[in-house]
């Protein structure tokens, strides 16, 4: 298990970017206090006193102040304690905040260790292992950035092309111009394509102990299979108190919104 990152770089969740304007100086204010708390966290931590160090990093969370460095300690907080679900749920949001650390990739796998279900995945096909590599390797948010900036691209290129003289510079230039449009079509369809997905693949960890998973979204549905806490799941769809899951072996049930905590 890796030691704890003793870094401080809070953003704002997705909850505040509405008002962001509005809370500037809010925001500052957040930030340092939750600078202050993450030191007095950190210090705790290495101490050895967790649950001290878990009670100061839950303090971050209420200030509504995200940070991919506060989610990893407070796995590495849980994994300590020996909170199994806790421990897996931070490390994979703090992948959702920074998808290639080795450091969380490596303590969410040992945390994975810990946990009772043992879940085949299935394996992908060349397209798919693509799409999982390299597309969705970046957010749709990241993707949509990339198809912005190449619009802009394309059309400063056209207009270069379209009033230049040279015509080594309007050959040169065209080719720019459609090298970018070229991206803004193929990064806005991996940000359409990546929207729809996390729209519809929600993920989420079993927090209960023993949950029971049903073949319909009743209570006297014959139950189809048993998982424990730490079990990661994609949530599919949502009927009342239930919620449609799918495991990465392709297994699908309906569980009781109240044994799982989604991300």
């Amino acid at each position: 298990m890796n030691t704890t990152k003793i870094k401080n770089h809070f953003l704002p969740s997705k909850k505040l970017v509405i008002g962001m304007v509005f809370l500037c100086l809010g925001y500052l204010n957040y930030a340092q206090k939750a600078d202050s708390i993450f030191k007095v966290a950190n210090s705790f931590y290495q101490k050895g006193a967790y649950k001290d160090a878990l009670k100061n990093y839950k303090q971050i969370e209420k200030l509504q102040l995200e940070s991919a460095d506060l989610y990893y300690n407070l796995g590495n907080t849980y994994y300590k304690l020996n909170q199994v679900a806790p421990a897996i749920y931070n490390f994979v949001k703090a992948l959702q905040l920074d998808p290639n650390n080795d450091d969380y990739k490596n303590n969410l796998t040992i945390a994975q260790r810990m946990t009772i279900d043992k879940i085949d995945i299935l394996p992908k096909t060349f397209l798919q292992k693509l799409d999982s590599t390299y597309i969705k390797s970046l957010s749709f948010e990241n993707w949509a950035f990339v198809s912005i900036t190449s619009i802009i691209l394309f059309v400063l290129f056209f207009l270069i092309y379209y009033f230049s003289v040279n015509p080594g510079k309007k050959r040169l230039f065209f080719i720019f111009a459609i090298i970018s449009l070229i991206i803004t079509l193929f990064s806005f369809s991996f940000a359409y394509s990546g929207y729809n997905y996390s729209k519809h693949n929600k993920p989420a960890i079993i927090f209960s102990a023993k949950a029971s998973v049903k073949n319909a979204p009743t209570l006297n549905s014959t139950e189809a299979f048993e998982l424990h806490e730490g079990t990661k799941v994609v949530i599919l769809e949502k009927v009342d108190g239930w919620l449609k899951i799918k495991l990465s072996d392709g297994k699908i049930g309906w569980i009781s919104k109240n044994d799982l905590k989604s991300l």
